[in-house]
């Protein structure tokens, strides 16, 4: 019963790492990548679709994506999300696809990019306590239930405090490289 629980928490906590991962993912360093536009959902016919479902990204250059709509009906919509978007681009359009250009990374565009890591990084140092949370409430209920012993909890919340310390410094580990990334130039 202990066992699920830890490995449960485990599971949680793991998750929360990955999600964190795709965050800092969609933040921009110095190069444009594709999984940049991952958060972008489209208009498309009356329903919020995701734009990985409505096109194709290509990087011909290292600040040039090219985007390929599917249904060349969908391309003004796919235009329109992804100049009001947070990436800070604006799309043009050649009749077959949309150049996002980027423009080079300011000084203060980098430290706004690290402000919005470190934010990233904070919730998902909190989601990871809260699944610890959970966790540990679900031990001292089997506690209190008298399933089983207060030595047995108290091993099994230090398993769980050293868990969630290996996730959190996971995602520092995260942060620092996203870190590194957005300041080299």
């Amino acid at each position: 019963m202990i066992n699920d629980i830890l490995n449960e928490a485990d599971q949680k906590m793991g998750k929360s790492v990955d999600a964190t991962r795709e965050e800092f993912a969609t933040i921009r360093a110095g190069r444009a990548t594709p999984s940049m536009f991952s958060k972008i959902m489209v208009d498309y016919y009356g329903s919020p679709t995701p734009i990985q479902q409505l096109a194709s990204f290509t990087a011909p250059e290292p600040r040039v994506i090219l985007v390929q709509p599917f249904d060349q009906g969908a391309k003004a919509n796919i235009e329109k999300a992804i100049r009001e978007s947070d990436l800070g681009v604006n799309p043009s359009d050649d009749g077959q696809v949309l150049r996002c250009v980027f423009p080079e990374l300011t000084e203060e565009r980098r430290k706004e990019f690290i402000k919005l890591a470190k934010e990233k990084a904070e919730g998902g140092r909190v989601a990871v306590r809260q699944v610890r949370q959970k966790a540990k409430q679900n031990l001292e209920r089997l506690e209190k239930d008298g399933e089983v012993g207060k030595d047995d909890v108290t091993g099994a919340e230090k398993k769980l405090d050293g868990t969630t310390k290996k996730h959190t410094d996971a995602i520092d580990d995260l942060l620092k490289q996203k870190e590194a990334e957005l300041l080299e130039v």
